[in-house]
């Protein structure tokens, strides 16, 4: 394996410890409900999604620590964070001490969907750039099957069970923030702090057929034009990548995806599934997301981002379409499921194969922190909101109309797609920066 391979895989592990986060709450959802005695607001709001509001916080305020202290040193606190908070919410004994801990790992998370997706975009050369982010996405499936799996077979041993579940991500924790010591520090971050030495050493490392002196001459030319001003991604100049940024994260959470993989277990239930078999088939939704992400790694520096982008608009709406009628007309059986599979393959090709790579792509060096930090807050505050409200909305209105909601804001995913969305692959960071700040440009014009 060479080196930017195992630096990308490494750093892509902050994507595993985040699916596996995110989603192993649902294995503990009812049972902490009964446990604790808590409404469904409180439930939704304080036990199941505090995680999230941590996100929320990690990806707001996560550049800063990505721009001051570097990619690397981010990332290993982040790993840190989520080996604290899976130990102390396993320990925990009443709601609120439960709550704070998950806090702790959702900044991990919020932070890492910045620091991560940053350091690979910049030590990747632009043809190999949108597999190797995937990586990154890939682990977050990887991560979000073991822990439906985990959930399973963790699911019987006991009233603590709920405690294992949560517990074991200590384990990949650990193991993560070890290896991620061995990564070297991102050589765009280097040059632009004034580090030049080390980062042509790193970018040498790298690919040592590459013309590094013109590589770092593009670098050096795009930074001397933002020395002399001091800069911030809400300039009217870098409007166009801002609403970029807004949308495709805006439309990532109005699919329902988060919603869905919080209570996957209960939806099924309300499918009239068995709770042993809405258990198997969350796993198959793993499986499913895994297969179709691995598709979407193959094939985003092949077909492009924009490609992706409209094969998953597409099956968003035939498969929400689907899960919406099933449940208006009480169709029963396995029907749901395999509607919901549907959704995860057109999630997994489509908007989860390339939100965090177009994000990463679309700002310059020196503003790509805060860029992302803008276009990952959008994601997370709204999913902090959807998924607390899913609970009482459920049992206000039923799934049926929640679902048919979802379809309907991924036709308007579909007209953002052929209307708005530039194609990225191909372009190195700096071109993509020219092209991005030369199109808002010439629409003030």
């Amino acid at each position: 394996m060479n080196k930017l391979l195992f630096w990308s895989i490494t750093v892509a592990l902050a994507g595993f410890l985040f699916g596996f986060d995110t989603v192993v709450i649902s294995g503990a959802d009812k049972k902490l409900q009964a446990l604790w005695g808590s409404s469904d607001a409180f439930h939704g709001i304080v036990v199941m999604s505090m995680a999230l509001w941590g996100t929320v916080i990690g990806a707001m305020f996560g550049g800063i620590p990505t721009d001051k202290l570097g990619r690397k040193k981010t990332l290993i606190w982040i790993g840190l964070f989520y080996f604290v908070s899976a130990v102390g919410s396993a320990m925990a004994n009443d709601p609120y001490v439960f709550a704070v801990f998950r806090f702790l790992g959702g900044l991990g998370v919020g932070a890492s969907t910045i620091a991560a997706p940053a350091y690979v975009s910049e030590i990747a050369p632009a043809k190999d750039r949108g597999r190797l982010v995937a990586l990154y996405q890939f682990n977050i499936v990887l991560g979000i099957l073991i822990a439906f799996i985990s959930n399973f077979f963790l699911r019987n041993i006991g009233d603590n069970a709920w405690r294992w579940m949560i517990g074991v991500e200590a384990i990949p924790a650990f193991i993560y923030t070890i290896m991620v010591f061995t990564v070297p520090r991102s050589p765009r971050w280097l040059f632009v702090n004034g580090h030049e030495e080390e980062a042509a050493a790193t970018l040498k490392l790298i690919n040592p057929n590459e013309d590094i002196d013109n590589l770092l001459a593009n670098i050096r030319e795009q930074e001397s034009e933002h020395a002399a001003t001091e800069e911030n991604i809400f300039m009217k100049k870098y409007r166009f990548p801002l609403i970029l940024a807004f949308l495709i994260a805006f439309f990532n959470q109005f699919s329902g995806i988060n919603a869905f993989l919080y209570y996957a277990p209960r939806i099924f239930e309300e499918a009239g599934l068995g709770e042993s078999t809405a258990f198997l088939s969350s796993i198959g939704i793993g499986v499913t997301n895994l297969i179709f992400t691995l598709l979407g790694v193959f094939l985003i520096d092949r077909l492009g981002r924009r490609q992706l982008m409209y094969f998953g608009s597409v099956g968003y709406i035939i498969s929400l379409s689907l899960v919406a009628m099933a449940f208006f007309l009480n169709w029963g059986g396995l029907s749901v499921p395999l509607f919901l599979f549907i959704f995860i393959g057109a999630h997994a090709i489509g908007q989860g194969a390339v939100i965090w790579v177009f994000i990463s792509e679309i700002f310059p060096n020196h503003l790509r922190s805060s860029g992302q930090a803008f276009g990952c807050s959008t994601h997370w505050i709204l999913a902090a909101i959807i998924p607390s409200l899913m609970p009482m909305v459920m049992g206000a209105i039923g799934p049926a109309p929640v679902f048919a909601f979802f379809a309907f804001m991924m036709v308007l995913q579909l007209l953002f797609v052929h209307y708005m969305m530039p194609e990225t692959k191909g372009k190195s960071l700096e071109e993509l920066s020219a092209a991005l700040t030369a199109a808002e440009t010439e629409a003030a014009s």
